[in-house]
């Protein structure tokens, strides 16, 4: 399960968080776009998960990032844009007008990195693979952590008899994303008050902890019984991009 203390994350942790590289990465000229985007997002405390370019309004260029912590509010995404906007005019990527829109990952959010996979576990996930594993390419099942180079995951559509877990070499991934449930809303949730509640204490709003409070992480219990994905989990992340991380527009 996710790590109830993601919005505390020491100045160590901070910078080895911010130069782990990706896994799965974008060809073309999101590529070129990541490859400009990257450096200026680390620069400025954040880290790139996904550049994708669409022909929404004409031509639209998303960059979705986020905080060591996980964590992106709109007010990120403004600061993100006013930095980034200038740097890709001058590097002229695109040969065409372009609509730039910064983004956070959202809650059923792509799986990048390996600190995603093991960040997430416990959740659900969907993984398409670039190299075909057991027959197939698409895999769903419950996220079992990081196993060396593969991610170990339970599958919910194994057949009777079938081996449920199954290990997806990390560097074949060609796209992973969480699916939304209850459980990662939930999770969600807390994370989102912890670094709200740690964000005031640092700012001198809030009191520190008791000297008793637990500065340790509780290892999660893992779920009673196995999540599920409905129209209104599916309705409430859109909520929640809307609200938490709304687009914004740059140059």
């Amino acid at each position: 399960m996710i790590d109830p203390s993601l919005g505390v994350v020491d100045a160590e942790r901070n910078a080895e968080l911010l130069a782990e590289p990706r896994l799965v990465v974008e060809p073309g000229v999101a590529a070129r776009l990541a490859a400009i985007a990257s450096p200026v997002l680390q620069q400025l405390g954040y880290r790139l998960v996904r550049v994708r370019v669409s022909g929404e309004a004409g031509c639209t260029v998303q960059i979705m990032a986020e905080r060591p912590d996980g964590s992106m509010p709109i007010e990120d995404c403004e600061a993100v844009s006013k930095a980034l906007s200038p740097v890709l005019d001058i590097a002229d990527p695109i040969n065409r007008a372009y609509r730039l829109e910064i983004s956070s990952p959202g809650i059923d959010r792509p799986l990048v990195r390996r600190s995603d996979f093991e960040r997430y576990k416990g959740h659900l996930a969907k993984i398409e693979m670039a190299v075909a594993g057991q027959g197939r390419k698409r895999f769903r099942g419950m996220l079992l952590g990081v196993d060396g180079d593969a991610v170990r995951l339970g599958r919910d559509d194994a057949s009777q008899g079938e081996d449920a877990d199954i290990l997806l070499v990390m560097d074949d991934i060609a796209e992973a994303k969480l699916v939304l449930t209850d459980e990662l809303i939930a999770e969600s949730m807390r994370r989102g008050k912890n670094a709200e509640r740690e964000l005031k204490r640092n700012l001198g709003l809030a009191p520190p902890p008791p000297p008793h409070a637990q500065t340790h992480s509780a290892k999660a219990k893992p779920p009673s019984k196995a999540p599920t994905n409905t129209k209104r989990h599916r309705r409430a992340a859109e909520r929640a991009r809307r609200g938490d991380a709304d687009p914004v527009t740059g140059d």
